[in-house]
């Protein structure tokens, strides 16, 4: 945050106070409000924080009305295009691009920590056969503060490094071994002469019972899902983690948190919600009827898949997710899939219509994630899973910066009290 001498003046009964102003290397400027209470005994009020910056951040950076997304000041489509997963996990973390030698050197470590402890696998079997992997995960990562304690105590740089690269390292494993859970199959170890994706793709997919290659379409459309969602800046699940680190809270019961949060179908379940949308749809022939719903304002049916919170413009995520959709579906000789020729076709009538062209209801990253992910095989109870193990990156990368933030203190919001005044207690046989 840069240091200003510029102030924005406030008036309120009948006085004035100086609030100094703050400008960003990119976004809009930034009216410090903190001392606001102290000088003038006034809260301000933003429900959903919309227009409250809660902290200041070198990782991403996000301009919603170009269609921009950046991560350390590099393009996610430059990286999506060529780069990959740890790699771009690195440049979170760290905050540049690694040499080939610090490359390796990360990807090893990494590898090297994707087992779990044998004894967690006593977690898994203790939840019903019919648990969302999303419930499995969350306890799961919580209970991790139970077995590594050597990397719990956030005041120690190291550890904040080591349960850093675990949860980067075992969140594939878990999420795997939670989606094995529910279907009742044996879990599958990881492998060192995999990479990142494909590691996964194996945990989640490979039988004991044959030999599984994993191809390399699929996972480089599953390198590209989890780089593309990796990040993004200070959303609700980013947000949930850096109000439980702001207490002390281990890292573990923190990322356990954002998880939690990310389980909403209003996060992390959007692309859920949007592939149940194009079965409902069905055909191409029945576009026209649920895009003239979408314009009743008195029907409650709503695109899902179009527009975004932050992004008035074309989501930068979404134009490579169609590329990959395209790829894995011609690969799996579904290429003729009706949810994508309905998801082409909505696209394409949508983006044609005034009425979301003046809205700016542009596809986003969920659009074309849940075709990907059910093509692969995935189920849709996955598809949130999957959403948690790209982002784990983002969350550790948040949590590492706001611990080492000297401005960091415990996250108290206001409210606005619209309860009852002061009343006397009236004992029960006066009522």
């Amino acid at each position: 945050m840069s240091d200003t001498k510029r102030t924005a003046t406030l008036s309120f009964d009948g006085q004035s106070f100086d609030l100094p102003v703050y400008s960003p290397t990119a976004g809009p400027d930034v009216i410090d409000i903190r001392k606001l209470y102290g000088q003038a005994g006034v809260f301000t009020y933003d429900p959903g924080f919309t227009s409250t910056a809660s902290c200041d951040s070198t990782i991403t950076f996000i301009d919603g009305d170009k269609g921009e997304l950046l991560h350390r000041g590099y393009p996610i489509d430059q990286l999506a295009e060529k780069s990959h997963y740890l790699e771009v996990c690195f440049l979170l973390l760290y905050g540049y691009l690694p040499t080939a030698t610090e490359l390796e050197d990360f990807e090893e470590r990494v590898t090297h920590h994707t087992m779990l402890h044998e004894q967690m696998q006593y977690f898994f079997r203790g939840f019903r056969r019919d648990a969302h992997p999303m419930a499995i995960m969350v306890g799961v990562v919580g209970a991790m503060s139970a077995f590594y304690h050597d990397s719990t105590d956030i005041t120690d740089e190291w550890q904040r490094e080591v349960a850093s690269i675990r949860l980067i390292a075992k969140m594939p494993t878990i999420a795997a071994w939670a989606y094995k859970y529910s279907i009742g199959q044996p879990f599958v170890y990881p492998r060192n002469d995999l990479d990142y994706a494909s590691n996964f793709l194996r945990m989640c997919f490979a039988v004991p019972a044959e030999e599984y290659e994993v191809n390399p379409i699929l996972a480089r459309a599953m390198d590209r899902i989890l780089t593309l969602h990796a990040d993004h800046e200070q959303n609700a699940s980013t947000s949930t983690v850096r109000l439980a680190s702001s207490s002390g809270a281990n890292p573990f019961a923190c990322i356990a948190a954002g998880i939690a949060c990310l389980w909403g179908p209003a996060h992390g379940g959007a692309n859920q919600a949007c592939l149940e949308m194009l079965k409902e749809i069905g055909t191409p022939d029945r576009i026209p009827e649920f895009i003239d719903r979408a314009k009743d304002k008195d029907d409650p049916f709503r695109l899902m898949g179009f527009g975004h919170r932050v992004y008035k413009n074309t989501d930068p995520r979404a134009k490579v997710l169609k590329q990959s959709a395209d790829e894995v579906l011609e690969l799996l000789g579904v290429d003729n899939n009706p949810l994508l020729q309905v998801a082409k076709e909505l696209e394409k009538v949508a983006l044609n219509d005034p009425y979301f062209v003046e809205k700016k209801l542009f596809p986003n990253v969920d659009f074309y994630s849940g075709i990907i992910l059910e093509a692969m095989g995935f189920p849709t109870s996955m598809f949130t899973p999957v959403f948690a193990l790209s982002r784990t990156v983002g969350w550790v990368s948040q949590w590492k910066e706001m611990i080492a933030d000297p401005q960091n203190k415990i996250g108290r919001p206001r409210q606005l009290y619209l309860g009852e005044t002061l009343r006397d207690y009236v004992d029960i046989e006066d009522r």
